[in-house]
């Protein structure tokens, strides 16, 4: 009898009920994240509502091919794993100022342009950077991700940032009705109903929220039914160095970003992210950077709110995110259909968020595990490294005071982390130790050394 090689997980193609039921979930689970940076740079300089309209659905068009850029892939593009795409937040203030104050939407474009052009060319340097990523490291970056966004679901549950009823009891009560929808679900539903917990909460949380004056669908009726971005629609973009420069640090920072969250992918769905495939993945972060500049919105890199989901409702298949673009890709082309799915409350999305990031934490918890803390300096490297990423998160003004450069880089819990970890990890683990030096210079075995560091507890003893 013929055998056929069995698939894993991340190459199966489910059902395609199930494809739009899952790739729906992760579209909700991105959504107000993906349309707060043109919001927030267009509010910033003063467009209107058209344009912002505009920049919005540019944004949602873009998310979703970048997204089948680096679920589907094609040559040396794409990780071919569960990640969803969208604008990051690193880039926001860098932007506004570049549109403030240096040249308007075509010197962002410009700068945007260069910094996603540097990425393509750097992603191989960083794939070999991977052997500085030990589950000492990648444990505390998931960690440090997790951690960092949960704040973001609480400013959702709470009704919003800037919302006049922030902080009401009636939008902590509604996230915390989706929350234990979210929960029971998973509970006592059958399995694959427990897979789409989060689609069920959002859609009961979004039938209760109706009767009671939570929603508002004006913005539905005054959408377009169609709206296709053009290139370019701003100006042709300009290149000053100046912005040039910034946006060339927020590359650096996504790309430490994105790294943390393909590795962390990788470790949930089994297939460990190599230096050719972390090379693959930063590729297409970049292309995606391209296409942003020239389609008029932002620099691009992996969502976490969305590594949470995959490590949630272990649905580990690569097709389904591409699924996901695809509806985002619809979302874009038919503005109507965006709006519809805008006008769901930020306590809602609150309540489903507090699930989806606490496990992005918990798997980070989970990573670690497999590290040695016995005999070496394992816990201040993760101890420290978590410190310094909660810094930002938890006073959001302590480099209010720096160079932009520097606050590009730290203000960014989740770089700011990650860089401390990596750092870290090389001081203590890969540089040898006065102490280790004499001892093998006495004949003896040295201790600490990142072999005996990395190895799991059971193979050391």
């Amino acid at each position: 009898m013929a055998t056929t090689t069995p698939v894993h997980p991340v190459d199966e193609v489910p059902p395609v009920r199930q494809l739009a039921a899952f790739g729906l979930q992760h579209v909700l689970a991105m959504y107000a994240g993906a349309v707060a940076v043109p919001l927030i740079v267009g509010g910033a300089m003063k467009l209107s509502p058209s344009d912002l309209a505009y920049l919005i659905t540019a944004d949602l068009l873009v998310c979703g091919i970048a997204t089948l850029i680096q679920c589907v892939g094609f040559w040396r593009f794409g990780v071919r794993l569960p990640i969803m795409q969208g604008c990051t937040f690193a880039a926001v203030s860098p932007m506004v100022l570049i549109g403030t104050t240096g040249g308007g939407l075509p010197a962002i474009y410009g700068s945007v342009i260069v910094a996603g052009l540097a990425i393509v060319l750097l992603a191989p340097v960083f794939g070999r950077l991977l052997r500085f990523f030990p589950p000492l490291v990648t444990g505390t970056v998931i960690l440090i991700i997790g951690v960092s966004l949960l704040p973001v679901a609480g400013n959702w549950a709470a009704g919003g940032v800037g919302a006049k009823d922030f902080g009401e009891p009636k939008n902590l009560g509604l996230a915390l009705f989706v929350l234990l929808v979210v929960l029971g679900v998973q509970r006592f539903a059958p399995a694959f109903l427990s897979r789409i917990a989060v689609l069920i909460g959002i859609a009961v949380g979004l039938a209760v929220a109706i009767p009671f004056g939570f929603t508002d669908f004006s913005g539905v009726g005054d959408a377009h039914w169609l709206g296709v971005s053009t290139p370019f629609h701003f100006g042709a973009p300009s290149f000053h160095a100046s912005a040039i420069v910034s946006m060339l640090v927020v590359a650096l920072v996504t790309m430490t970003e994105t790294t943390g969250d393909l590795i962390a992918v990788g470790e949930m769905t089994g297939r460990k992210v190599e230096a050719r495939s972390l090379a693959d993945g930063l590729r297409a972060d970049g292309l995606s950077t391209v296409l942003g500049g020239v389609f008029n919105t932002f620099p691009y890199t992996a969502y976490a709110q969305n590594v949470g989901l995959v490590g949630m409702t272990r649905v580990r298949s690569r097709w389904v995110v591409a699924t996901a673009g695809g509806i985002l890709v619809l979302l874009g082309l038919l503005p109507k259909l965006g709006a519809v799915v805008a006008a769901i409350p930020a306590p809602v999305l609150g309540g489903a968020g507090l699930v989806m990031f606490g496990t992005v934490a918990a798997s980070g918890l989970r990573t670690l595990a497999q590290v040695d803390f016995k005999d070496n300096h394992n816990l201040t490297v993760v101890a420290v490294s978590v410190a310094v990423g909660m810094l930002p998160v938890g006073v959001p003004t302590v480099y209010a005071k720096f160079p932009d450069w520097f606050q590009t880089v730290m203000n960014s819990g989740i770089s700011a982390g990650c860089l401390t970890a990596i750092l870290l990890n090389l001081l203590f683990n890969h540089l040898p130790s006065k102490a280790a030096s004499a001892t093998e210079a006495d004949g003896l075995p040295g201790g600490g050394g990142e072999q005996t560091v990395e190895q799991p507890r059971e193979e050391i003893v």
